[in-house]
């Protein structure tokens, strides 16, 4: 891996310059415009039409029937199904702790205000297909929907040649999902956002994806709500040489393996320990199944920055803002106020992030690209919206009219102050 020893104002610019090589692409975002403009004004055929093109795969019927779903859990592989099931478990407890309740203040006489929580009526799940299955994405995607309330959870995934992988619909089932649909890529957002024949129209998209999937969400967004703008995989780590520079390097490749674009990211104050973790990084990708995709990753995105102190370190990783985020460093713990912008944090050596990805029970679906500096990992409160309620009593009113009219006057709406005049 590259090895980056430059001052920390120069390291921190050298971030700054990738954050903004994350930037728009036109001619994906052009694509992606076509794509949608065609599927909301001919629904399905134009979802069999992109997905005959970009998954070469023909579809007569893109819901999958609750028989495949039921015979596919029927006989998943018992393993997995318990991993499945300890997931599920360590996700709902977690999540539970999320949830959130309404609130009636009646402290002011003759007053009272308040504010319901609801649940969002329908959701859509985004789940890849690509290079790999993602059945834990359905289980952090679908569990904080249901804690929510939500009674319509729509999942989308692309269709495969071979059909979708087992595992993916017994996970669908163990989750609650409601009904699953073959589409994938810009043409499945297009779906879910305005609707078609088929699939129906949801209120709030969730879910990663690949670039032409994330500029889909950021185009329907106002039509429907998100979650956020996903981008490819990132992994932070802060080490000094108490680490293990063969655990460091394993953890690095857990998210180069992702996509040739994710980020594997190291920042550590000792030179010696840097070498070390590029030396095993090295010596790792030669027996790694997805090499390509890593190497790629590791080659192309990825750094080593030896910096001069720890303060240093974190200094540098809050202006990366990465997805997931590692501290291998002794007494971890007291190193939390410190982090100021990361999706997930994981405190010790123990805590590798794959540990995260599947068992843990915190969510999985992060801000990616910088994002954690103003996104939250998917949770409860995505699935949910909040209506705010006013209620007062003639003699409460008549004590607040002259603020009331008073404020509507200065900001030129007489037609305010009138209704609250018309009262007396």
């Amino acid at each position: 891996m590259q090895i980056l020893k430059q001052p920390l104002d120069e390291l921190l610019n050298q971030v700054a310059k990738r954050n903004r090589q994350q930037a728009n692409r036109p001619d994906v975002e052009a694509s992606v415009a076509g794509i949608l403009a065609d599927v909301r004004q001919d629904g399905d055929a134009a979802l069999r039409k992109y997905e005959k093109q970009f998954d070469q795969v023909d579809l007569t019927d893109f819901k999958v029937p609750q028989s495949v779903i039921d015979d596919a859990y029927d006989n998943c592989d018992p393993k997995l199904l318990a991993a499945l099931k300890l997931a599920q478990r360590n996700i709902t407890a977690y999540h539970k702790k999320e949830i959130t309740y309404g609130f009636v203040d009646a402290e002011q006489k003759g007053v009272v205000r308040g504010q319901k929580v609801l649940p969002l009526a329908a959701v859509g799940l985004y789940v890849p297909g690509g290079t790999a299955a993602y059945p834990s994405t359905i289980l952090m995607s679908a569990i904080p929907a249901k804690l929510a309330g939500v009674k319509q959870i729509v999942m989308v995934t692309p269709p495969q040649p071979a059909g979708i992988n087992p595992a993916v619909l017994a996970a669908a089932k163990l989750a609650g999902v409601s009904a699953i649909y073959q589409v994938g890529g810009a043409q499945a957002i297009g779906a879910l956002a305005y609707g078609t024949q088929s699939i129906p129209k949801v209120d709030k998209i969730m879910g990663p994806g690949n670039i032409f999937v994330a500029t889909a969400k950021k185009q329907v967004f106002g039509q429907v709500s998100i979650d956020m703008i996903a981008g490819p995989s990132e992994i932070g780590i802060i080490a000094d040489e108490t680490a293990k520079a063969q655990q460091v390097a394993a953890d690095l490749l857990s998210q180069a393996e992702h996509d040739k674009l994710a980020r594997p990211m190291l920042v550590t104050t000792s030179a010696a320990f840097a070498e070390a973790v590029s030396q095993a990084v090295d010596e790792q990708l030669v027996t790694l199944p997805r090499r390509e995709i890593a190497t790629a990753s590791v080659n192309d995105q990825g750094f080593i920055a030896v910096v001069a102190n720890t303060d240093d370190a974190f200094t540098l990783m809050n202006a990366v803002a990465p997805e997931h985020l590692e501290i291998q460093l002794a007494n971890p713990m007291t190193y939390l106020n410190q982090i100021k912008n990361a999706g997930s944090v994981f405190l010790g050596t123990t805590a590798s992030e794959p540990l995260g990805d599947y068992v843990a029970g915190p969510n999985h679906i992060l801000p990616t690209s910088g994002t954690a500096r103003f996104f939250s990992p998917l949770g409860v409160y995505d699935f949910v919206k909040r209506t705010q309620f006013i209620q007062y009593t003639p003699e409460a009113l008549a004590k607040e009219a002259a603020p009331i009219t008073t404020l509507a006057r200065v900001e030129g709406l007489e037609g305010h102050a009138r209704a609250i005049e018309s009262r007396f």
